[in-house]
């Protein structure tokens, strides 16, 4: 069954609109949104190698002068550390280059636009900025707001969709 691009809800065959938004059904697609099972598996895959190789390296001042990486403790869910701009720039480009982070590979999802087009390194940086640096709050705001899209907010704002791999 395909799926609205703008609001991730199903979509019946022969409908002309979305049931939910009223999007033209052209924007359509039969590709399988990921589920949110696949994505945190995605992610853990990803925490996961990430932390092994940042293990081993000592970000610059990450020791002695911690204050430069953190976020004051009052600021809830937001997180500026070495390590949240590490894993930026890993997301940003691995998603952006090639639509798929190592554990998005895995895991058979990759990222596309809301059109089924590859996404180009300016989505794929904001929606990669959500991921690495505001996740609760992207997730938490995006369930609220687009609770059957399978959308983060940062996903909405950077017009992307996570779907199973074709072919």
């Amino acid at each position: 069954m395909p799926y609205c691009r703008e609001c991730g809800e199903e979509v019946p065959e022969g409908s002309t609109f979305c049931p939910k938004c009223g999007a033209r059904i052209g924007y359509a697609t039969s590709s399988r949104l990921a589920t949110w099972g696949e994505r945190l598996a995605a992610y853990l895959i990803d925490a996961i190698l990430l932390g092994l190789i940042l293990g081993f390296v000592t970000l610059p001042g990450y020791y002695w002068m911690p204050h430069m990486w953190s976020v004051p403790r009052f600021i809830p869910f937001v997180e500026l550390g070495g390590r949240n701009v590490v894993n930026f720039i890993y997301w940003a480009l691995m998603e952006g280059v090639y639509g798929q982070s190592l554990g998005k590979m895995a895991m058979g999802i990759e990222v596309v636009h809301v059109d089924g087009g590859p996404i180009d390194i300016t989505r794929s940086a904001i929606q990669a900025a959500g991921k690495a640096f505001l996740l609760p709050l992207d997730c938490i705001i995006g369930w609220i707001l687009y609770p059957s899209s399978g959308k983060r907010l940062f996903n909405y704002i950077s017009e992307t969709v996570v779907i199973k791999k074709r072919g």
